[in-house]
Protein backbone atom coordinates (compact mmCIF):
# COMPACT_ATOMS: atom_id res chain seq x y z
CA UNK A 1 0.00 0.00 0.00
CA UNK A 2 1.31 3.49 -0.76
CA UNK A 3 1.21 6.25 1.52
CA UNK A 4 -0.44 8.70 -1.25
CA UNK A 5 -3.44 6.17 -1.29
CA UNK A 6 -4.48 6.63 2.31
CA UNK A 7 -5.27 10.53 1.01
CA UNK A 8 -8.98 11.19 2.01
CA UNK A 9 -9.84 8.10 3.95
CA UNK A 10 -10.26 7.84 7.43
CA UNK A 11 -6.75 6.88 9.36
CA UNK A 12 -5.53 6.24 12.38
CA UNK A 13 -1.91 5.07 14.26
CA UNK A 14 -2.05 2.73 17.01
CA UNK A 15 0.70 2.33 19.23
CA UNK A 16 3.59 5.47 19.42
CA UNK A 17 6.83 3.33 20.27
CA UNK A 18 9.49 3.76 17.40
CA UNK A 19 7.65 2.39 14.74
CA UNK A 20 4.55 4.77 16.10
CA UNK A 21 6.64 7.83 15.68
CA UNK A 22 7.92 7.10 12.26
CA UNK A 23 4.95 6.20 10.43
CA UNK A 24 3.60 9.50 11.83
CA UNK A 25 6.19 11.70 10.60
CA UNK A 26 6.02 9.28 7.18
CA UNK A 27 2.17 10.11 7.16
CA UNK A 28 2.43 14.05 8.01
CA UNK A 29 5.93 14.60 5.64
CA UNK A 30 3.68 13.01 2.70
CA UNK A 31 -0.18 14.13 3.80
CA UNK A 32 -0.08 17.40 6.14
CA UNK A 33 -3.61 18.05 5.90
CA UNK A 34 -4.90 14.59 6.33
CA UNK A 35 -6.55 14.24 9.94
CA UNK A 36 -4.94 11.24 11.76
CA UNK A 37 -5.98 9.70 15.62
CA UNK A 38 -3.15 8.20 17.73
CA UNK A 39 -4.39 5.22 19.48
CA UNK A 40 -2.40 5.05 22.64
CA UNK A 41 -2.03 5.01 26.27
CA UNK A 42 -2.45 8.28 28.41
CA UNK A 43 1.16 8.91 28.95
CA UNK A 44 1.82 8.62 25.24
CA UNK A 45 -1.25 11.11 24.56
CA UNK A 46 0.48 14.04 26.18
CA UNK A 47 3.65 13.18 24.47
CA UNK A 48 1.25 13.14 21.15
CA UNK A 49 -0.37 16.44 22.06
CA UNK A 50 3.15 18.73 22.76
CA UNK A 51 3.54 18.10 19.07
CA UNK A 52 1.04 20.82 18.15
CA UNK A 53 -0.71 19.25 15.32
CA UNK A 54 -4.00 20.09 15.18
CA UNK A 55 -4.87 17.32 12.54
CA UNK A 56 -3.77 14.41 15.26
CA UNK A 57 -6.22 13.38 17.42
CA UNK A 58 -5.81 10.85 20.78
CA UNK A 59 -8.17 8.06 21.94
CA UNK A 60 -6.83 5.94 25.06
CA UNK A 61 -10.17 3.60 25.00
CA UNK A 62 -9.48 1.03 22.23
CA UNK A 63 -11.92 -1.59 20.97
CA UNK A 64 -13.41 -2.93 18.32
CA UNK A 65 -16.40 -0.32 17.86
CA UNK A 66 -13.10 2.49 17.88
CA UNK A 67 -11.02 1.12 15.38
CA UNK A 68 -13.77 -0.09 13.05
CA UNK A 69 -14.82 3.87 12.28
CA UNK A 70 -11.42 4.13 10.42
CA UNK A 71 -10.68 2.37 6.45
CA UNK A 72 -6.59 2.23 7.67
CA UNK A 73 -4.97 1.67 10.73
CA UNK A 74 -1.26 1.84 10.80
CA UNK A 75 -0.50 -0.61 13.61
CA UNK A 76 2.92 -0.68 15.22
CA UNK A 77 4.66 -4.65 14.90
CA UNK A 78 3.75 -5.19 18.61
CA UNK A 79 -0.03 -4.94 17.95
CA UNK A 80 -0.74 -8.47 17.35
CA UNK A 81 -3.70 -8.43 14.44
CA UNK A 82 -5.26 -11.35 16.47
CA UNK A 83 -6.54 -9.49 19.54
CA UNK A 84 -10.54 -9.71 19.49
CA UNK A 85 -11.07 -6.00 18.73
CA UNK A 86 -8.65 -6.06 15.52
CA UNK A 87 -10.55 -9.64 14.24
CA UNK A 88 -13.75 -7.63 14.41
CA UNK A 89 -12.64 -4.12 13.41
CA UNK A 90 -11.27 -6.21 10.31
CA UNK A 91 -14.62 -7.98 10.05
CA UNK A 92 -16.69 -4.50 9.35
CA UNK A 93 -14.15 -3.33 6.37
CA UNK A 94 -10.84 -1.51 8.70
CA UNK A 95 -7.47 -2.78 7.28
CA UNK A 96 -4.41 -3.09 9.23
CA UNK A 97 -1.16 -2.25 8.00
CA UNK A 98 2.40 -2.01 9.30
CA UNK A 99 4.85 0.82 8.70
CA UNK A 100 6.88 -2.06 6.95
CA UNK A 101 3.88 -2.32 4.47
CA UNK A 102 4.15 1.29 3.69
CA UNK A 103 7.52 1.35 3.33
CA UNK A 104 7.51 -1.35 0.62
CA UNK A 105 4.94 -0.09 -1.25
CA UNK A 106 6.89 2.90 -1.69
CA UNK A 107 10.05 1.04 -2.50
CA UNK A 108 8.29 -0.81 -5.11
CA UNK A 109 6.69 2.64 -6.56
CA UNK A 110 9.75 4.86 -6.80
CA UNK A 111 12.45 3.20 -4.53
CA UNK A 112 15.82 2.43 -5.71
CA UNK A 113 18.55 -0.08 -4.95
CA UNK A 114 17.41 -4.05 -4.20
CA UNK A 115 16.04 -5.71 -1.18
CA UNK A 116 17.58 -8.41 1.13
CA UNK A 117 14.75 -9.56 3.61
CA UNK A 118 16.04 -11.71 6.83
CA UNK A 119 14.00 -13.75 8.67
CA UNK A 120 13.93 -16.07 11.15
CA UNK A 121 13.82 -17.66 14.42
CA UNK A 122 16.82 -17.09 15.91
CA UNK A 123 19.72 -15.10 14.40
CA UNK A 124 18.22 -12.76 12.06
CA UNK A 125 19.60 -10.12 13.66
CA UNK A 126 23.57 -11.18 13.30
CA UNK A 127 22.76 -12.49 10.08
CA UNK A 128 21.48 -9.08 8.96
CA UNK A 129 24.01 -7.04 10.10
CA UNK A 130 26.92 -9.26 8.96
CA UNK A 131 25.14 -9.19 5.24
CA UNK A 132 25.44 -5.35 5.37
CA UNK A 133 28.75 -5.46 6.90
CA UNK A 134 30.29 -7.90 4.05
CA UNK A 135 28.35 -5.88 1.05
CA UNK A 136 29.53 -2.67 2.49
CA UNK A 137 33.13 -4.00 2.74
CA UNK A 138 32.97 -4.59 -0.86
CA UNK A 139 32.27 -0.74 -1.25
CA UNK A 140 29.02 -1.11 -2.03
CA UNK A 141 26.66 1.36 -0.44
CA UNK A 142 23.64 -0.40 2.05
CA UNK A 143 21.13 0.35 4.43
CA UNK A 144 21.11 -1.83 7.46
CA UNK A 145 17.52 -1.31 8.93
CA UNK A 146 13.60 -3.01 10.28
CA UNK A 147 13.47 -5.20 12.96
CA UNK A 148 17.14 -4.60 14.11
CA UNK A 149 16.22 -0.90 15.35
CA UNK A 150 15.64 1.17 12.41
CA UNK A 151 12.14 1.47 11.06
CA UNK A 152 12.09 1.44 7.56
CA UNK A 153 9.89 4.24 7.48
CA UNK A 154 12.75 6.75 8.94
CA UNK A 155 15.10 6.01 5.91
CA UNK A 156 12.01 6.55 3.67
CA UNK A 157 13.50 10.00 2.11
CA UNK A 158 16.32 8.22 1.57
CA UNK A 159 14.75 5.75 -0.74
CA UNK A 160 13.02 8.17 -2.59
CA UNK A 161 16.04 10.15 -3.85
CA UNK A 162 18.09 8.66 -6.68
CA UNK A 163 21.50 10.14 -5.51
CA UNK A 164 21.06 9.36 -1.35
CA UNK A 165 19.31 5.67 -1.81
CA UNK A 166 21.88 2.54 -1.54
CA UNK A 167 22.30 -0.28 -3.49
CA UNK A 168 21.25 -2.30 -1.48
CA UNK A 169 18.69 -3.01 1.77
CA UNK A 170 19.64 -5.42 4.36
CA UNK A 171 16.30 -5.59 6.12
CA UNK A 172 15.91 -7.67 9.01
CA UNK A 173 11.77 -8.75 9.41
CA UNK A 174 10.34 -10.72 12.30
CA UNK A 175 7.01 -12.22 12.30
CA UNK A 176 5.01 -9.47 12.99
CA UNK A 177 6.71 -8.12 9.85
CA UNK A 178 6.72 -10.46 7.42
CA UNK A 179 2.96 -10.82 6.56
CA UNK A 180 3.49 -6.77 5.91
CA UNK A 181 5.94 -7.80 2.71
CA UNK A 182 2.97 -9.83 1.52
CA UNK A 183 0.60 -6.97 2.26
CA UNK A 184 2.38 -4.50 0.30
CA UNK A 185 2.00 -6.13 -3.08
CA UNK A 186 5.87 -5.63 -3.59
CA UNK A 187 7.98 -8.70 -4.34
CA UNK A 188 11.60 -8.43 -2.35
CA UNK A 189 14.88 -9.32 -4.76
CA UNK A 190 15.86 -12.03 -1.92
CA UNK A 191 14.42 -13.31 0.86
CA UNK A 192 16.80 -15.20 3.47
CA UNK A 193 15.15 -17.65 5.65
CA UNK A 194 17.46 -19.40 8.51
CA UNK A 195 14.88 -21.13 10.52
CA UNK A 196 11.86 -22.40 12.13
CA UNK A 197 10.52 -23.21 15.68
CA UNK A 198 8.11 -22.07 17.91
CA UNK A 199 8.15 -18.31 19.64
CA UNK A 200 5.86 -15.84 19.62
CA UNK A 201 2.54 -17.89 19.89
CA UNK A 202 0.64 -15.11 21.85
CA UNK A 203 1.05 -12.92 19.38
CA UNK A 204 0.08 -14.92 16.56
CA UNK A 205 -2.25 -17.19 19.04
CA UNK A 206 -0.48 -20.80 18.65
CA UNK A 207 2.58 -23.11 16.72
CA UNK A 208 0.28 -23.08 13.33
CA UNK A 209 -0.32 -19.52 12.53
CA UNK A 210 3.35 -18.37 13.62
CA UNK A 211 4.86 -20.66 11.10
CA UNK A 212 2.13 -19.30 8.47
CA UNK A 213 3.06 -15.72 9.45
CA UNK A 214 6.90 -16.88 9.30
CA UNK A 215 6.63 -18.35 5.71
CA UNK A 216 3.99 -15.58 3.90
CA UNK A 217 7.33 -13.75 3.10
CA UNK A 218 8.23 -16.90 1.25
CA UNK A 219 4.70 -17.76 0.08
CA UNK A 220 2.98 -14.60 -0.34
CA UNK A 221 5.43 -11.72 -0.93
CA UNK A 222 7.04 -14.81 -4.20
CA UNK A 223 10.47 -13.08 -3.49
CA UNK A 224 12.69 -13.37 -7.13
CA UNK A 225 15.18 -15.37 -5.52
CA UNK A 226 14.16 -17.54 -1.80
CA UNK A 227 18.07 -18.29 0.33
CA UNK A 228 16.78 -21.46 2.32
CA UNK A 229 18.43 -23.37 4.84
CA UNK A 230 18.86 -26.97 3.78
CA UNK A 231 19.81 -28.46 7.67
CA UNK A 232 15.80 -26.82 8.80
CA UNK A 233 13.31 -29.57 8.67
CA UNK A 234 10.17 -27.10 7.89
CA UNK A 235 12.28 -25.06 5.08
CA UNK A 236 13.73 -27.95 3.86
CA UNK A 237 10.28 -29.46 2.88
CA UNK A 238 9.00 -26.25 1.32
CA UNK A 239 7.62 -25.69 -2.36
CA UNK A 240 7.36 -22.39 -3.58
CA UNK A 241 5.88 -20.58 -6.28
CA UNK A 242 7.67 -21.14 -9.69
CA UNK A 243 8.43 -17.25 -9.36
CA UNK A 244 10.56 -18.09 -6.99
CA UNK A 245 14.38 -19.49 -7.54
CA UNK A 246 15.34 -20.93 -4.53
CA UNK A 247 18.87 -21.06 -3.53
CA UNK A 248 20.35 -23.43 -0.64
CA UNK A 249 22.64 -22.99 2.21
CA UNK A 250 24.11 -25.75 4.99
CA UNK A 251 24.38 -28.08 1.47
CA UNK A 252 27.21 -30.12 0.51
CA UNK A 253 26.48 -28.59 -2.96
CA UNK A 254 26.93 -24.41 -1.37
CA UNK A 255 27.96 -22.95 1.49
CA UNK A 256 28.37 -25.10 4.10
CA UNK A 257 30.41 -26.06 7.25
CA UNK A 258 32.37 -28.45 8.14
CA UNK A 259 33.54 -28.46 11.63
CA UNK A 260 34.69 -24.82 11.73
CA UNK A 261 35.94 -24.99 8.27
CA UNK A 262 33.78 -23.06 5.45
CA UNK A 263 32.99 -24.46 2.03
CA UNK A 264 31.55 -23.64 -1.34
CA UNK A 265 30.57 -26.84 -2.77
CA UNK A 266 33.89 -28.97 -2.96
CA UNK A 267 36.00 -25.80 -2.26
CA UNK A 268 37.56 -24.45 1.15
CA UNK A 269 37.27 -20.96 1.70
CA UNK A 270 38.56 -20.16 5.29
CA UNK A 271 38.42 -21.22 9.28
CA UNK A 272 36.11 -19.50 10.98
CA UNK A 273 36.72 -20.82 14.60
CA UNK A 274 38.20 -16.88 14.90
CA UNK A 275 35.82 -15.23 13.42
CA UNK A 276 33.49 -12.78 15.88
CA UNK A 277 30.57 -14.87 15.49
CA UNK A 278 29.88 -16.18 18.79
CA UNK A 279 28.67 -19.71 18.21
CA UNK A 280 28.39 -22.38 15.77
CA UNK A 281 24.69 -21.41 14.18
CA UNK A 282 25.70 -17.39 13.69
CA UNK A 283 29.03 -19.19 12.32
CA UNK A 284 26.29 -21.54 9.91
CA UNK A 285 24.52 -18.35 9.41
CA UNK A 286 27.39 -16.48 7.62
CA UNK A 287 26.61 -19.81 4.98
CA UNK A 288 23.37 -17.91 4.24
CA UNK A 289 25.02 -14.52 4.26
CA UNK A 290 27.03 -15.50 1.14
CA UNK A 291 24.61 -17.37 -0.52
CA UNK A 292 22.56 -14.21 -0.20
CA UNK A 293 25.47 -11.95 -1.56
CA UNK A 294 26.18 -14.84 -4.48
CA UNK A 295 22.83 -14.60 -5.74
CA UNK A 296 23.09 -10.96 -6.00
CA UNK A 297 25.59 -11.63 -9.00
CA UNK A 298 28.39 -10.60 -6.72
CA UNK A 299 31.85 -12.83 -5.60
CA UNK A 300 30.95 -13.81 -2.25
CA UNK A 301 34.44 -15.97 -1.55
CA UNK A 302 36.27 -12.83 -2.05
CA UNK A 303 33.40 -10.78 0.67
CA UNK A 304 33.86 -13.97 2.63
CA UNK A 305 37.10 -12.90 4.75
CA UNK A 306 35.69 -9.77 5.90
CA UNK A 307 33.91 -11.75 8.40
CA UNK A 308 36.77 -11.26 10.29
CA UNK A 309 36.47 -6.84 11.22
CA UNK A 310 32.23 -7.65 12.06
CA UNK A 311 31.20 -6.44 15.53
CA UNK A 312 28.70 -8.70 17.05
CA UNK A 313 25.67 -7.50 17.86
CA UNK A 314 25.13 -6.59 21.77
CA UNK A 315 22.83 -8.65 24.01
CA UNK A 316 23.29 -11.59 21.67
CA UNK A 317 25.82 -13.74 23.31
CA UNK A 318 27.83 -10.93 24.23
CA UNK A 319 30.57 -11.35 26.34
CA UNK A 320 30.55 -7.97 28.75
CA UNK A 321 34.09 -8.93 30.66
CA UNK A 322 35.33 -10.66 33.96
CA UNK A 323 34.61 -9.74 37.65
CA UNK A 324 36.77 -11.69 40.40
CA UNK A 325 37.48 -15.04 38.19
CA UNK A 326 33.40 -14.79 37.18
CA UNK A 327 32.62 -14.12 33.26
CA UNK A 328 29.33 -12.55 32.46
CA UNK A 329 27.51 -13.34 29.32
CA UNK A 330 24.80 -10.90 28.13
CA UNK A 331 22.13 -13.40 25.56
CA UNK A 332 19.41 -11.47 26.56
CA UNK A 333 18.00 -11.54 23.19
CA UNK A 334 17.38 -15.30 23.95
CA UNK A 335 13.50 -15.76 24.22
CA UNK A 336 12.75 -19.24 22.91
CA UNK A 337 14.12 -22.06 25.12
CA UNK A 338 16.09 -23.07 21.58
CA UNK A 339 17.75 -19.93 22.00
CA UNK A 340 19.02 -21.17 25.36
CA UNK A 341 20.31 -24.52 24.30
CA UNK A 342 22.45 -22.78 21.20
CA UNK A 343 23.87 -20.54 23.89
CA UNK A 344 24.73 -23.04 26.68
CA UNK A 345 26.46 -25.71 23.79
CA UNK A 346 28.57 -22.02 23.51
CA UNK A 347 30.18 -22.87 26.63
CA UNK A 348 29.85 -26.82 26.69
CA UNK A 349 33.90 -26.85 28.13
CA UNK A 350 32.76 -23.96 30.57
CA UNK A 351 31.26 -24.08 34.20
CA UNK A 352 28.08 -21.67 33.48
CA UNK A 353 25.49 -21.06 35.89
CA UNK A 354 22.77 -19.98 33.50
CA UNK A 355 19.55 -17.94 34.04
CA UNK A 356 16.18 -18.93 32.70
CA UNK A 357 12.96 -17.30 32.70
CA UNK A 358 10.82 -14.44 31.89
CA UNK A 359 7.17 -13.68 30.56
CA UNK A 360 5.10 -17.03 29.87
CA UNK A 361 4.45 -17.21 26.51
CA UNK A 362 2.87 -20.96 26.41
CA UNK A 363 5.93 -22.41 24.86
CA UNK A 364 6.72 -26.32 25.86
CA UNK A 365 10.13 -26.72 27.59
CA UNK A 366 10.12 -30.02 27.68
CA UNK A 367 12.89 -30.68 25.15
CA UNK A 368 15.20 -28.05 27.03
CA UNK A 369 14.29 -30.10 30.10
CA UNK A 370 14.96 -33.21 28.46
CA UNK A 371 18.91 -32.09 26.92
CA UNK A 372 19.82 -31.19 30.39
CA UNK A 373 19.91 -34.93 31.10
CA UNK A 374 23.15 -35.02 29.14
CA UNK A 375 24.15 -31.54 28.65
CA UNK A 376 23.36 -29.51 31.95
CA UNK A 377 25.25 -27.21 33.03
CA UNK A 378 27.07 -26.49 36.77
CA UNK A 379 23.94 -24.28 37.82
CA UNK A 380 20.51 -23.52 36.61
CA UNK A 381 18.63 -20.68 37.91
CA UNK A 382 15.08 -20.21 37.07
CA UNK A 383 13.14 -16.40 37.16
CA UNK A 384 10.58 -14.68 36.20
CA UNK A 385 6.86 -15.15 35.17
CA UNK A 386 7.28 -18.98 33.67
CA UNK A 387 10.55 -19.80 36.39
CA UNK A 388 8.16 -22.04 38.93
CA UNK A 389 7.08 -24.10 35.67
CA UNK A 390 10.64 -24.65 34.51
CA UNK A 391 11.76 -25.01 38.03
CA UNK A 392 9.23 -27.89 38.23
CA UNK A 393 10.31 -29.36 34.85
CA UNK A 394 14.24 -29.58 35.47
CA UNK A 395 13.65 -30.21 39.73
CA UNK A 396 13.80 -34.21 39.23
CA UNK A 397 16.34 -33.59 36.63
CA UNK A 398 18.39 -31.97 38.60
CA UNK A 399 18.16 -34.23 41.77
CA UNK A 400 19.31 -37.74 39.52
CA UNK A 401 21.97 -35.55 37.68
CA UNK A 402 23.32 -33.11 39.98
CA UNK A 403 23.40 -29.79 38.72
CA UNK A 404 22.62 -27.31 40.97
CA UNK A 405 18.73 -25.70 40.43
CA UNK A 406 17.48 -22.55 41.72
CA UNK A 407 14.35 -20.11 41.75
CA UNK A 408 15.13 -16.39 42.30
CA UNK A 409 12.56 -13.70 42.69
CA UNK A 410 14.22 -11.26 40.39
CA UNK A 411 17.14 -11.05 38.38
CA UNK A 412 19.38 -9.12 40.96
CA UNK A 413 18.50 -12.48 43.18
CA UNK A 414 19.09 -14.56 40.11
CA UNK A 415 22.65 -13.51 39.90
CA UNK A 416 23.67 -13.80 43.53
CA UNK A 417 22.55 -16.83 43.10
CA UNK A 418 24.10 -17.85 40.28
CA UNK A 419 27.50 -16.29 41.82
CA UNK A 420 27.27 -18.51 44.75
CA UNK A 421 26.83 -21.53 42.72
CA UNK A 422 30.24 -20.95 40.77
CA UNK A 423 31.77 -20.38 43.85
CA UNK A 424 34.60 -17.61 41.94
CA UNK A 425 35.02 -19.52 38.50
CA UNK A 426 33.12 -20.15 35.37
CA UNK A 427 30.55 -18.44 33.00
CA UNK A 428 27.14 -16.45 34.11
CA UNK A 429 25.12 -16.36 31.31
CA UNK A 430 21.69 -14.72 30.79
CA UNK A 431 20.08 -16.72 28.11
CA UNK A 432 16.43 -16.71 29.52
CA UNK A 433 14.49 -18.73 26.69
CA UNK A 434 11.71 -16.10 27.56
CA UNK A 435 10.48 -12.05 26.37
CA UNK A 436 10.97 -10.05 29.37
CA UNK A 437 7.36 -8.10 28.95
CA UNK A 438 5.89 -7.16 31.95
CA UNK A 439 9.35 -6.97 34.14
CA UNK A 440 10.92 -4.71 31.14
CA UNK A 441 9.79 -2.95 28.62
CA UNK A 442 12.20 -5.25 26.19
CA UNK A 443 15.24 -7.41 25.56
CA UNK A 444 17.78 -4.16 25.31
CA UNK A 445 16.30 -3.12 28.76
CA UNK A 446 17.05 -6.68 30.80
CA UNK A 447 20.30 -7.16 29.12
CA UNK A 448 21.24 -3.65 30.49
CA UNK A 449 19.91 -4.21 33.93
CA UNK A 450 22.04 -7.67 33.80
CA UNK A 451 25.22 -5.16 32.88
CA UNK A 452 24.84 -3.30 35.47
CA UNK A 453 24.09 -5.67 38.14
CA UNK A 454 27.18 -7.47 36.84
CA UNK A 455 29.72 -3.91 37.48
CA UNK A 456 29.54 -2.81 33.34
CA UNK A 457 28.35 0.45 31.65
CA UNK A 458 25.07 -0.31 30.22
CA UNK A 459 26.11 2.16 27.49
CA UNK A 460 28.90 1.04 26.57
CA UNK A 461 27.47 -2.21 25.80
CA UNK A 462 23.96 -1.41 23.77
CA UNK A 463 24.78 0.05 20.95
CA UNK A 464 24.07 -1.52 17.20
CA UNK A 465 26.64 -1.06 14.91
CA UNK A 466 26.11 -0.11 11.43
CA UNK A 467 22.36 1.12 11.69
CA UNK A 468 21.35 3.22 8.77
CA UNK A 469 22.84 3.57 5.26
CA UNK A 470 26.82 3.12 4.71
Amino acid sequence: MRILRLDGKRVALWGWGREGRAAYRALRARLPALPLTLFCNAQEAEEAASLGDALLATATQIDADALSAFDVVVKSPGISPYRAEAIAAASRGTRFVGGTALWFGEHAAHGHGRTLCVTGTKGKSTTTALLAHLLRAGGHRTALAGNIGMPMLELLDADASATQAPAYWAVELSSYQTGDVADSGARPDIAVALNVFPEHLDWHGGEARYVADKLRLLHDAKPRVAVLNAADPTLAALRLDDETHVRWFNRDDGWHLRDDDLYRGETFVLDTSSLPLPGRHNRGNLCAVLTAIEALGLDAAVLAPHAATFRPLPHRLQTLGTRDGVAYVNDSISTTPHASLAALACFADRRVALIAGGHDRGIDWSDFAEAMRTRAPAAIVTVGQNGPKIHALLAPIAERTGFALHAADDLEHAMRLAREALAGEGVVLLSPGAPSFGVYKDYVARGRHFATLAGFDPEAISAIPGLGIA
